[in-house]
């Protein structure tokens, strides 16, 4: 059904997908506040009244009927969409988290997955479940069971994709959904808990359905990283005769001796390199206290950056996108003969797993090799964190970092 509504905006301002004016626009808040509370009013006015229709199917001029009574509620003798009497429901309040709640781009863009997955939820339900045709989420009606559905439905995703197709249709992704493991399923579950914190503490519920839905902590493996040993090894493989994927060796190991994510070594540029230093704002700190790190540079790093300081632009580096980089960095691998094996945990089903190191080498391991090695050398968290930009008392830092024999030989030598 098509209507027309009583907003007019400059298609230039709009994004479509997240119905509301574009995040990264500049205009007037005011404008931007407007034109996104009457959208959000207007839908939610919309979804309360398609619920409370008579007839079981819409009627083809029901839209626009229902636009006009929304616009002329005196006429019809029907309450107007205010704060007070339009209930949003669970989907329009996430987009005003979103829009309200301060959040990195990447981690908004973290959050639109986990909308989305919310909104084929409401879809599957109205395919599935007889009788609820029109079901939306209700913020004040979640609860432990829902929670605990909405579990199963994104454990079962990649299932339900082939045997209702029109859901991924109409709420699509970039690709097909994949097997979820445990762990990306709380990850997931702690970012909806969020979300109905925010709504606790902003007076949209009083509802707290996670009280009876305890999160368990993820389960990682045993660091696993490289030792120096090794990125010596890889930084004097011949690769001449593929002189691209010596490129990409040399940022890796350039990303091995600063220790940064790869989404922080990717906008690095020329003016990050500071009297022999690295300097950088992580990005997962921008949203929160801005954290400055600094890592000097030893004389492999800088041979690196002195290498490509002719290089054509702003870039420190002549970085590939990141999906390309992880691929170079299983050939560098490779071809470094990198073959012993690694104990993992498989994040589908949570058992040990024997892994070929260059199987499973990727740009993240460049941050282990870095945390790993330079705790193994000073056991002082606190001051690894400051060189890998981990706040002090992370309890991220232990993902890094291992205690190996040797270190505990060490110690207990010190009780001699």
């Amino acid at each position: 059904m098509v209507a027309p509504t009583r907003l007019t905006i400059n298609p230039n301002l709009w994004d479509n997908k997240a119905e509301q004016v574009k995040s990264k626009i500049v205009c007037n808040d005011e404008m931007r506040s407007y034109y996104n509370d009457e959208a959000r009013k207007l839908k939610s006015y919309l979804e309360k009244a398609y619920q409370s229709r008579q007839t079981t199917e819409p009627q083809k001029e029901w839209l626009k009927e229902a636009l006009e009574q929304y616009y002329n509620p005196q006429k019809y003798n029907v309450e107007t969409a205010t704060e007070e009497t339009a209930k949003p429901t669970l989907i329009a309040l996430f987009d005003e988290f979103l829009e309200k709640h301060r959040l990195s781009d990447v981690r908004k863009k973290n959050y639109r997955v986990i909308k989305r997955g919310l909104q084929r939820y409401e879809l599957y339900i109205r395919t599935t479940k007889r009788g609820q045709k029109a079901f939306v989420l209700d913020i004040d009606q979640v609860t432990a069971d829902t929670l605990r559905d909405i579990w199963e439905f994104l454990e079962n995703e990649y299932r339900y994709c082939a045997l209702y197709p029109e859901i991924y249709e109409a709420i699509p992704e970039a690709r097909t959904p994949q097997p979820r493991g445990k762990n990306t399923l709380l990850d997931c579950f702690s970012r909806i808990r969020t979300f109905f914190y925010w709504c606790n503490n902003n007076k949209k519920t009083r509802n707290r359905p996670f009280d009876d839905f305890p999160l368990e902590e993820c389960t990682y493996g045993t660091p696993y990283y490289i030792t120096i040993e090794e990125l010596h090894k890889i930084y004097g493989t011949n690769l001449i005769r593929h002189p691209q994927l010596a490129v990409q060796r040399d940022i890796f190991v350039f990303q091995c001796l600063i220790g940064c994510r790869v989404g922080d070594l990717l906008k690095m540029t020329k003016s990050n390199l500071i009297d022999g230093a690295i300097e950088y704002i992580p990005r997962k700190t921008k949203e929160g206290r801005p954290l400055t790190v600094r890592v000097p540079l030893n004389q492999t790093a800088k041979e690196i950056a002195a290498r490509y300081k002719s290089l054509d632009g702003d870039k420190l580096l002549p970085f590939i996108s990141e999906q390309k980089y992880n691929l170079a960095i299983k050939r560098i691998f490779k071809a470094a003969g990198l073959k012993r094996l690694v104990t993992v945990i498989n994040p589908t089903t949570r058992e040990e797993e024997k892994r070929v190191l260059y199987e499973i080498a990727s740009s993240h391991l460049a941050r282990r090799t870095f945390v790993g090695n330079l705790y193994k050398q000073v056991k002082d968290p606190n001051l690894v964190g400051a060189l890998s930009g981990h706040k002090e008392g992370s309890k991220a830092f232990a993902r890094y970092r291992t205690i190996d024999d040797e270190m505990k030989q060490q110690l207990v030598d010190l009780l001699k």
